[in-house]
């Protein structure tokens, strides 16, 4: 990933574009981009990390439903920030997703014996990924940094902080043994382009739309990992998976629908704290540069 992201940083970097490179960027901009690169690249490090293990634990199928989970951590994290509170039908719905989730995590049996540890670290990628992402978003809102500039400074600081871990946990021969074996490497390189893409259309997304939205749109993919399982793995859909699917995806299309429809009903209201002052301190710098007006 990081690899097929810096040719087009170092693209931007020439051509003086981003919030790192450009010159004359407000006082500030550059330490504020650093100081968010550094903290959401350490929560997508422990993400990366308990994405595999999480995956391995508990399988692809249980993972991948757990992971849709990140609309409603999204949604929660921004509803803290902005003050915004739920309304009845929209708690209705998360409940639904809780306990979907809550019947996925013990097999069906309902009974916290069946419960699987394994499954919290699971639900914890969803978690660090909403917070990273949220606060990604108000950059890419707030500063002239770029998609591919979040990009490649998150991907560089997971490479610094996972591999010295690789190396301290397998050790150099097993690290050295999977970089020399060609179909890891094949491997590597088909999920490295795939997933750089998808980082830059994701942070491309996030720039105009809320993140709980962007991430109700990849609600599809547990039916997709399960076929896929079906098929290249040879795993069976249990039908406590399929209930739980089905719990998760009514649950987030209602969380869509309920939000619409209270954004429609109820007159759009100034927010108050943090994200609120933000809010204004950018419209009232939009306004002066309308009227031409320093800030």
């Amino acid at each position: 990933q990081l690899a097929f992201s810096l040719p087009l940083a170092v693209a931007e970097a020439r051509a003086g574009r981003g919030g790192l490179f450009r010159e004359g960027p407000p006082p500030g901009e550059r330490r504020k981009i650093v100081a968010t690169a550094l903290f959401t690249g350490a929560l997508f490090a422990l993400a990366a990390w308990a994405y595999v293990l999480g995956f391995e634990k508990v399988g692809a199928v249980n993972a991948a439903i757990a992971l849709q989970i990140c609309p409603l951590s999204a949604a929660s994290f921004q509803a803290a920030l902005f003050g915004r509170r739920k309304s009845r039908l929209e708690l209705m719905f998360t409940l639904l997703i809780v306990g979907a989730l809550f019947h996925l995590a013990t097999g069906g049996r309902w009974r916290m014996t069946g419960l699987s540890p394994w499954f919290a670290v699971a639900l914890a990628v969803p978690l660090l990924w909403a917070v990273a992402h949220v606060i990604l978003r108000e950059t890419l809102i707030g500063t002239a940094t770029t998609p591919n500039e979040v990009t490649t400074s998150r991907l560089v600081i997971v490479v610094a902080l996972l591999a010295p871990l690789a190396l301290a946990v397998d050790g150099p021969a097993a690290v050295a043994a999977a970089a020399m074996a060609p179909m890891t490497q094949v491997f590597a390189l088909a999920m490295g382009l795939a997933y750089y893409v998808e980082l830059l259309l994701w942070f491309h997304a996030v720039r105009h739309i809320d993140v709980s939205v962007a991430s109700s749109v990849t609600v599809p993919a547990p039916a997709v990992t399960l076929l896929l399982s079906m098929v290249f793995l040879g795993a069976t859909a249990e039908a406590y998976q399929l209930v739980a699917l089905a719990g998760v995806v009514a649950g987030l299309l209602g969380l869509m629908w309920a939000s619409t429809r209270r954004s429609r009903e109820t007159p759009a209201k100034v927010g108050t704290g943090f994200a609120s002052g933000v809010a204004r301190k950018q419209r009232d710098r939009a306004s002066s540069a309308n009227r031409g007006l320093p800030e």
